[in-house]
């Protein structure tokens, strides 16, 4: 797409930068309230790390449901409907007065956002051109990280001025503004849109009618994602380590203040929004020179899974918080390479299904999101140190550029198992 702003499918695709932007928002909102949650709930950093991984129940289940009511019931309604449960859940979390109805608030939470991504994907697969699949999810994820990156100074502000429970009341509308834009301008098919035009058409996938339904192959879809969904455990381990413990790590680590420490936290997470559209742009580029699909995807994965892990090593065993600052972006900065073109394997995999397959392949993330916040907060509170878990999360890093060999990008999934008929010996 020449001019993708000026486009209709350049409209929607703005349109899903914003909710992967308010999605993130209302996601790690919570890390940069955590200090004065726990102080004024009087929580342990085993509690919090409970508290962080309640989101990933929901989330992690609903990577796989989500994806298939995405398929099923398409974008238009899902995300509508996935938006407005996330508004209400950010508006209640202002509301908690314990452990019980904070951790159910981020349950909720989680059953919001767990159709989000998938079906957003479902969405790229129908708006956006193959070839520009890598560049899809890139920008979309660096919106996301953007979230990420912009959070901690704002509700570090939204603290200052009000208190925590205000931030939460103050930012909940955002989501609401989002599905009133999309159920207005969006459709689940581009040929029903009245924008689109002859062009427009031509360069987008062709798919089948948004009202055809499909009998999705669960067993052989999954074990066909199954390499892809072991690669996404071992990046989704450290992602939500940044997005849960990095305020609290600055905090705790360096005695930090709160707004000293969402500065720092900003530096680091701006990182991502680098990496997310680099990861994008480079995966696309090795595609359009070499036309590898395996390639593209699995150096620009295997990257950052090496960066990730080698800046993470000075984090252990340098107590220095501009060593700390520098080396925490630049690995956050490596890992978020890999966002982009795993999210495009799963529509290079299954386009047809792209919904559901992209849920199976970030199940991996948040299951990872269940393990992680409890496994940090458990060991920190037992060794009081942050070595051990930084230590596996270097080593998870490792092993996922080993695993990233078993994807196959490269190989479409075939919907109908061919048939074998049986020859006579010569």
């Amino acid at each position: 797409m020449r001019r993708p702003l000026l486009t209709t499918p350049g409209k929607v695709l703005a349109i899903l930068c914003a909710m992967y932007f308010i999605l993130f928002v209302d996601r790690v909102n919570l890390a940069t309230a955590a200090p004065d949650i726990r102080a004024d709930l009087g929580l342990s950093n085993a509690e919090m790390g409970l508290v962080f991984s309640a989101f990933a129940y929901p989330y992690a289940l609903f990577q796989l449901v989500g994806g298939w009511i995405g398929d099923r019931f398409r974008p238009r309604v899902t995300l509508g409907i996935s938006l407005l449960v996330v508004s209400v859940a950010t508006l209640a979390t202002g509301a908690v007065g314990g452990l019980a109805s904070l951790f159910a608030v981020r349950l909720a939470l989680g059953f919001g956002e767990g159709c989000a991504f998938p079906t957003a994907t479902r969405a790229m697969s129908s708006w956006v051109p193959q070839g520009r699949w890598g560049f899809a999810q890139g920008i979309t994820h660096t919106f996301s990280r953007l979230g990420n990156a912009v959070t901690p100074p704002v509700v570090a502000l939204l603290i200052a001025w009000f208190s925590w429970r205000a931030s939460f009341f103050i930012l909940a509308p955002l989501s609401l503004l989002w599905v009133g834009v999309w159920l207005w301008y969006f459709r689940d098919d581009p040929r029903d849109h009245p924008g689109v035009t002859k062009e427009d058409l031509a360069r987008l996938p062709e798919r089948a009618r948004a009202g055809e339904k499909r009998n999705i192959p669960w067993f052989r879809l999954a074990k066909r994602m199954a390499p892809v969904t072991a690669v996404d455990f071992c990046f989704g381990w450290t992602l939500w380590t940044f997005q849960n413990w990095i305020p609290t790590f600055f905090v705790q680590n360096y005695q930090l203040n709160l707004t000293s420490s969402a500065l720092f936290t900003a530096g680091v997470l701006f990182a991502g929004v680098v990496g997310d559209t680099l990861g994008g742009v480079w995966s696309d580029h090795i595609l359009a020179r070499t036309g590898d699909l395996a390639l593209a995807r699995r150096r620009v994965i295997v990257t950052g899974f090496l960066g990730g892990g080698l800046f993470l090593v000075p984090v252990i065993f340098v107590h220095d918080l501009t060593t700390a600052a520098v080396c925490l972006s630049l690995a956050f900065f490596f890992s978020e390479l890999i966002v982009a073109p795993i999210w495009a394997v799963a529509m290079d995999i299954a386009p047809r299904y792209a919904g559901s397959a992209s849920g199976m392949m970030n199940f991996g993330f948040g299951f990872a999101g269940i393990v992680s916040p409890i496994f940090f907060g458990t060991m920190i509170d037992l060794t009081g140190s942050w070595t051990v878990p930084f230590a596996a999360s270097i080593a998870l890093l490792l092993l996922g550029a080993v695993l990233s060999a078993y994807m196959r990008p490269d190989k479409p999934f075939v919907e109908e198992e061919p048939t074998r008929l049986a020859t006579a010996p010569a």
